[in-house]
């Protein structure tokens, strides 16, 4: 049985951040946009989110992760907590091919920097590449054709990361964004380090805040629908 209190090395990695918190709290303050809804999460990695949503009365859960441990980690949590759930390991829409989900969210890495290498996880683990739109971009491209007709995303976005493409991108596809809430978090120094110049120079008193040694910035969670609805 899954076991909260001792976690495995592979959960310790798969730790919530930040990021999932936020989520967290704006899919529980809308809860009667899950209830019945048949959902999908992109990088599901502990779970705990797909958890969420069993809880909040989803009629079903799928996620895809590309990380065996987060399969893994997300099926015990989810079979412990009493939720049936399907989730693959492959890569973003692939698994899902052809399928279509009333409530699709992801928290996927875009943060702007080349590749991290950590003990135990991919390289890209928190990583989104120079311009931080590896992942988001193919996410954001694929979304029209995984929605049911009233189907809608919410996703993690930081500020940093160009939200005007984002909107533009969805656009082309007939859909429309639109920032549920805003939270700072923090991000450490290691990270700031190897952050694109370009975009921390670019950023820096907008959406990157310093206070000293103590960096934060905004991000958003952002809901994505049909042009044309909202709420």
């Amino acid at each position: 049985m899954f076991d909260a209190r001792k976690p495995s090395p592979a959960v310790a990695t798969l730790r919530p951040s930040e990021y999932t918190a936020a989520l967290v709290h704006a899919l529980r303050a809308e809860p009667s946009r899950v209830r019945g809804a048949r959902v999908l999460e992109i990088g599901c990695g502990s779970g705990v989110v797909l958890a969420v949503l069993g809880g909040l009365g989803a009629v079903s859960l799928c996620g895809v992760d590309i990380e065996d441990d987060a399969v893994a980690t997300g099926q015990a949590l989810l079979r412990d907590l009493g939720h049936e759930a399907e989730i693959h390991r492959g890569d973003m829409w692939l698994p899902v091919a052809g399928r279509r989900f009333d409530l699709i969210v992801a928290n996927l890495p875009h943060f702007p920097m080349d590749h991290l290498e950590i003990s135990g996880r991919l390289s890209t683990w928190s990583s989104g590449g120079i311009d931080g739109r590896e992942f988001l971009d193919p996410l954001l491209e694929g979304l029209s054709e995984h929605f049911t007709a009233n189907g809608r995303a919410i996703i993690t976005h930081n500020g940093f990361v160009d939200v005007e493409r984002s909107r533009r991108i969805l656009e082309r596809h007939g859909l429309a964004m639109h920032i549920v809430r805003t939270v700072l978090v923090h991000i450490p120094n290691e990270k700031i380090d190897r952050m694109t110049s370009t975009i921390l120079q670019a950023e820096e008193g907008r959406s990157i805040h310093r206070y000293g040694p103590h960096v934060f910035a905004d991000m958003h969670i952002v809901e994505i629908a049909a042009a044309g609805t909202r709420g």
